[in-house]
């Protein structure tokens, strides 16, 4: 215990990084992969006629919409957006007015995007659980690491913001 009372940091909050367990990339590409793979040997269709052709490129046209410019909102500030690499700026433009997590929810809609235009539902349920380990294990682990970074500032825009939509 420190001289305040309070404990010392864990190795992972005296790191400049915020320990996410895996690049978020890849929680959404290996099940979605691994899925997909599934559906070509086992199909389950989602949609019916044409629709898988019409919705897919939708919602993939929806996330890099969101995707691309999050992307450039971080190199604006000239700050990696890669979540294993330290934070050099708060970045709270672009996309990052509406969502606290803009690149995540691009990345949802890219999956399902390619899940309903291969039209197969075995990633579907998959994603219940690329959410669930991006919420614990990502996105927590990002917001402890902003708020030890960034303080009052990053708390004002935690109360302003959603985290997803």
């Amino acid at each position: 215990m420190s001289a305040d009372g309070s404990l010392p940091p864990t190795p992972a909050e005296a790191s400049d990084i915020p320990n996410v367990v895996a690049p978020p990339p890849l929680i959404y590409l290996v099940p979605l992969l691994a899925t997909l793979g599934i559906g070509v040997w086992r199909p389950i269709p989602v949609l019916p006629g044409i629709w898988p052709q019409l919705v897919g490129p939708g919602f993939l046209a929806a996330g890099g919409v969101l995707l691309l410019p999050a992307i450039r909102a971080f190199k604006a500030k000239r700050t990696n957006p890669k979540p294993w690499k330290p934070s050099t700026a708060l970045v709270i433009e672009g996309p990052y007015r509406f969502s606290r997590n803009p690149m995540y929810l691009g990345f949802t809609l890219i999956y399902l995007g390619i899940a309903l235009w291969v039209n197969t539902a075995w990633p579907l349920p998959a994603l219940l659980v690329v959410l669930l380990v991006m919420q614990r294990y990502v996105i927590q682990r990002e917001e402890r690491y902003l708020e030890r970074k960034f303080g009052a500032p990053y708390r004002a825009y935690m109360r302003s913001v959603r985290r997803w939509i």
